[in-house]
């Protein structure tokens, strides 16, 4: 006599638990995904317009109030950070920001091209030492006694923030 097994039915563990993960991953992603603006604890604003933010990674404003210089702080063209900010914030592909900045140099448009930092931490470093820096920061990455500032009113991680 010829027995023919019956397939299971019944999820076993570890397949239920792959099932919810991956279900419930694009929640979280989306949060973690977003990129902090971080400035120096002097700086004198709290937040910016997307506008503004525009302004001050395009190089139109060099300045914040109160007369203190800009210092643009960059990720390296590989960083994910420096991915969303030019696309969600300038709208731009690496090369034409790297050629944008290239002719306002070129010009004598600016005194101070953007620095590059090379990893978070010395984006962190160098945002807390330089006076008037500013730099983009994955926000899970951001910890205490960093000023965070604020765009369009919203922090990261907020329904409708920009920088994800």
């Amino acid at each position: 006599m010829l027995r023919t097994s019956q397939p299971r039915t019944r999820l076993t563990p570890l397949l239920a638990l792959c099932l919810v993960l991956f279900w419930f991953a694009p929640l979280g992603a989306q949060a973690s995904g977003d990129v902090a603006v971080v400035v120096h604890p002097d700086v004198p604003v709290d937040t910016l317009t997307l506008a503004d933010l525009r302004r001050l990674l395009l190089g139109d404003r060099e300045f914040w109030p109160g007369s203190l210089r800009v210092t643009l702080l960059i990720r390296a063209p590989i960083a994910h950070e420096r991915d969303v900010v030019l696309k969600s914030v300038c709208e731009m592909s690496e090369a034409q920001f790297r050629q944008h900045w290239i002719a306002k140099v070129f010009r004598a448009e600016t005194a101070l091209a953007p620095k590059i930092a090379y990893s978070t931490e010395m984006a962190i470093d160098l945002v807390n030492r330089i006076p008037g820096a500013i730099t983009f920061i994955d926000a899970p990455q951001v910890g205490r006694g960093l000023k965070v500032v604020k765009i369009d009113g919203l922090l990261p991680g907020q329904r409708g923030y920009a920088l994800h």
